[in-house]
């Protein structure tokens, strides 16, 4: 059983608010598997002590196995661009746990989560939470005390038993599918499906952003069966990048949006350079389509400023983001086959003379098929993230060099980057990924 007691008798501050929530509570994405509920009992029970407070404003929900992150950033800012008080709840934080919990971009206040604990936390222990089905609990009571108009609620994992699906949203939005966390969603592509298409609710329009042949009758089928309306994105919406700014180091990329085939929103300025974002702007531009659907008023000025200054205004950071020039040091947080493939695709169209590539992996993750996606050529630095979930740097680079990599272990991600860094000559890339957890340390 885990024990929840920490200074019963007294006010709790700040940071022993943190260490009850990381110590004292199952964490996925620090414990893995053994944090996971099967069910949504514990929710409801959570939302029905705090009044439900999930049902004072509409919301927009997101799920995927990638680009889930990046979509929600950006349909908050499109949101917040068109006058709306917007909340988002996303997963995991990088740097700060108030990340997760933001409205109008602005992170939740350090004395709201005391606030809340305070509160509630007599209350919780009874329930026995895991951290993430209460931090659900504390966005939805903090965006009803901030009187959001609609919040972006990202899916943590999978759909279907994911802690926020009890809200009935506006729209449901689902990026992709690929291999990630089958040892909990499934082994195939159909089964992490359907588990994400557990987010479609009766009557609710469904956006997916990829029409995979293997998966798309999936959706399909439940939301027929939920009678939604379903776009697949992909067939509506295409995003071109302009080859004169074909670099993945600038601060912007530009796209031109074609709407069934004819342009839509010529030279369109995004400051998330990955070349992968444009498969997330066609499914930003699509839900956006259903929102305006809804009676909301999502002009083409307010998408392009919102997408313009989606970092600014909602603090995203880890996409494909360049940490210096000298020597060029890029992060990105994919992680996944998929994700990591579109990674590869853009180190290769990067300008650079040798890779250098500072590695790190949880240790629930089914390495082979990634490790056979990595370059041969490549120097290795691998690392374990500072999380109970990080894959030991040794087991990491026994499991590479079978697979023909070659490179040295390292105390931290903060050393292996540093030595890395030093090893780069001028014209060299330093890449730092892998993981979430190993981008959290460096940006």
């Amino acid at each position: 059983m885990l024990a929840f007691f920490i200074l019963p008798d007294l006010p709790m501050t700040y940071q022993n608010t943190l260490d009850y929530l990381f110590a004292h509570l199952p964490m996925y994405h620090r414990v893995g598997a053994q944090a996971y509920k099967a069910n949504l009992d514990n929710t409801v029970a959570l939302c029905k002590m705090l009044g439900n407070p999930q049902e004072s404003f509409r919301t927009v929900h997101v799920a995927g196995t990638n680009g889930k992150g990046s979509v929600s950033h950006m349909l908050a800012s499109i949101l917040q661009a068109a006058g709306y008080k917007t909340g988002l709840y996303t997963s995991p934080h990088l740097k700060d746990f108030r990340e997760r919990i933001r409205v109008n971009g602005k992170m939740i206040t350090k004395q709201a989560v005391t606030r809340f604990m305070d509160r509630y936390r007599e209350e919780s222990e009874a329930i026995k939470p895991s951290f993430f089905e209460l931090t659900v609990g504390m966005a939805f009571d903090y965006f009803r005390q901030q009187q959001v108009e609609i919040a972006v609620i990202e899916v943590g994992l999978g759909g279907r038993l994911d802690s926020t699906n009890i809200i009935t949203p506006v729209v449901s939005v689902i990026t992709n599918i690929s291999f990630d966390h089958m040892q909990l969603l499934g082994n195939s592509l159909r089964e992490i499906a359907a588990e994400k298409a557990g987010i479609i609710k009766p009557g609710v329009p469904v956006v997916v952003g990829e029409t995979q042949e293997e998966v798309a009758t999936v959706f399909s089928e439940k939301a027929a069966g939920c009678f939604s309306e379903i776009l697949f994105a992909d067939r509506r919406y295409r995003a071109e990048i302009q080859p004169q700014e074909h670099s993945s180091v600038g601060n912007f990329i530009i796209l031109d949006i074609y709407r069934d085939n004819a342009l839509f929103a010529g030279h369109l300025e995004s400051p998330l350079t990955g070349l992968y974002q444009r498969k997330n702007i066609v499914t930003v531009m699509a839900a956006c389509d259903i929102l305006n659907n809804s009676g909301y008023n999502l002009s083409l000025p307010v998408l392009r400023n919102g997408i313009r200054n989606v970092v600014v205004s909602t603090g995203l950071s880890g996409r494909w983001q360049i940490l210096s020039l000298e020597p060029l040091t890029i992060c990105d947080t994919g992680h996944n086959e998929s994700g990591l493939r579109e990674v590869l695709a853009q180190i290769a169209l990067t300008l650079h003379k040798e890779l250098h590539i500072v590695f790190g992996v949880v240790n629930d993750k089914h390495l082979a098929p990634i490790l056979r996606l990595l370059p041969k050529n490549a120097a290795y630095y691998f690392c374990k993230p500072d999380i109970p979930r990080g894959l030991e740097a040794g087991e990491l680079r026994q499991q590479a060099l079978a697979e023909g990599l070659r490179g040295d272990c390292f105390s931290s991600v903060a050393k292996a980057m540093e030595v890395a860094r030093e090893h780069a000559a001028a014209g060299d890339l330093v890449f730092v990924g892998g993981s979430t957890f190993v981008v959290a340390e460096v940006v």
